[in-house]
């Protein structure tokens, strides 16, 4: 019997039942026993049609735990339910109740898959099956982590003064070519504490099967916090895939990676011990894991991998990264931006995109160039420009090369200027 002082249970239970038996019920909204034949009794019939999953969720519901919204990614249509609630079409989220029953909404984005207990065994292992093509299954991080996780290595490091050790640094790295090229980051190999970037006296590397070698340094940025180190190996070294960081999208998931205090591997969603490889879920390398800030918990930052490409392309080619510097603060515009700006200002050149001049640094490049600040860039080196990225990518590692660059100013004033970009002062 279901009894009227417990209405939610009550409804879970008629639902659950609904759903097993895809068939007909009796529910006596009084708190009788059901009995057709009983005149006092008011009898409310239920036909529902449900999936499996639907039939796992009313279930915990009737137990009185009612899981957090799992993406189906299956169609659900209840059809028929006259006991007083509302109807549902396929769902998503709990938050709303209608008496004693949750109302459901849409699955339409699906990022977490809900466990087959099916292909579930006793020891908790499953086959990891996914409802849809980019889902998340039960073993999805563990793999990504797997892919990865053997090129991961500690890397340690001392400074020696007459037998004295100085100091002694500890990070992670992770090994990215058979040949034992490792990226890392340049404060587990630089004395930071110095004025000038001194390298570590001896860098140590331990591989998670334990083989050890000594480490040489080849080069070290210390504006990107980004080293490379070798080491030489007669037997194979496991190694990470690189993959893009500019297809990533604020949202996704990715897994940071560590080896910190010759420990073995660390897995975190998101906060990384330094050096440490930041991996997507198919297990590449999408950027290098280079500060945690100690006064906020849980906030880390990472060097994205395609800055890193160019970082290791600039000390193959040059043998360090060499920084045009042009002398000015820039900002995109949008179409918000621009509306707020000719808001302020009548004179506001007419424009739909481009990069605006808020600053120019006196006595530089672009100083002498002839720029202003209010200018918008609209072309650089005869190309459309919309970002700040787009005048980097063009720029690259070019030093003392004239730029055309074309520009508006009040009143739709179009100038067009040459700038001869400087390398950036690394001591700064």
């Amino acid at each position: 019997m279901l009894r009227a002082a417990r209405p939610r249970r009550a409804a879970a239970l008629l639902l659950a039942a609904a759903a097993a038996s895809s068939g007909a019920l009796a529910y006596d909204r009084r708190g009788g026993d059901g009995d057709a034949s009983s005149s006092s009794t008011t009898t409310t019939t239920a036909r529902v049609s449900a999936s499996s999953p639907l039939r796992r969720v009313l279930f915990s519901a009737a137990s009185g735990i009612l899981p957090p919204p799992l993406p189906l990614c299956e169609d659900l249509n209840v059809f028929s339910l006259r006991a007083g609630f509302s109807f549902l079409n396929s769902f998503t989220s709990s938050s709303n109740w209608i008496q004693g029953f949750p109302i459901l909404n849409s699955f339409a984005s699906a990022s977490v898959p809900p466990t087959n207990l099916s292909n579930q065994s006793s020891d908790g292992n499953s086959d990891d099956s996914k409802c849809c093509p980019g889902c998340i299954g039960r073993n999805t991080i563990a793999k990504a982590a797997a892919a990865v996780g053997p090129a991961v290595v500690n890397i340690s490091s001392t400074q020696e003064t007459h037998g004295w050790v100085l100091e002694k640094s500890i990070g992670s790295g992770t090994i990215i070519d058979p040949d034992g090229t490792i990226l890392t980051c340049a404060h587990v190999v630089l004395d930071f504490e110095s004025t000038k970037p001194i390298l570590r006296g001896k860098v140590s590397v331990t591989l998670q099967d334990g083989r050890e070698f000594e480490g040489t340094v080849l080069n070290a940025d210390r504006h990107s916090d980004i080293a490379v180190v070798k080491i030489k190996s007669k037997t194979p070294l496991p190694s990470a895939n690189l993959g893009s960081s500019s297809k990533l999208r604020p949202g996704d998931w990715v897994v940071a990676l560590g080896c910190p205090l010759s420990l073995q591997n660390t897995v975190t969603a998101g906060i990384g011990n330094s050096g440490g490889p930041l991996v997507n879920l198919d297990g590449e390398i999408v950027g290098v894991n280079v500060m945690k800030v100690w006064a906020a918990d849980g906030l880390s930052f990472a060097v994205p991998i395609d800055s890193i490409v160019k970082i290791v392309e600039n000390f193959k080619k040059n043998g360090r990264v060499v920084r045009p510097w042009l002398g000015l603060k820039m900002l995109d515009l949008n179409p918000m931006i621009i509306a707020q700006l000719k808001e302020r200002s009548s004179s506001f050149p007419d424009v739909k995109k481009g990069v605006l001049v808020p600053m120019v640094t006196p006595g530089s490049p672009a100083e002498r160039a002839g720029f202003y600040p209010g200018d918008v860039v609209i072309e650089f080196d005869g190309k459309l420009v919309d970002s700040i990225k787009e005048i980097i990518d063009i720029l690259g590692d070019k030093v003392g090369v004239p730029f055309k660059v074309l520009v508006k100013r009040a009143n739709n004033v179009t100038v067009s200027l040459t700038v001869i970009p400087e390398e950036a002062d690394s001591s700064r």
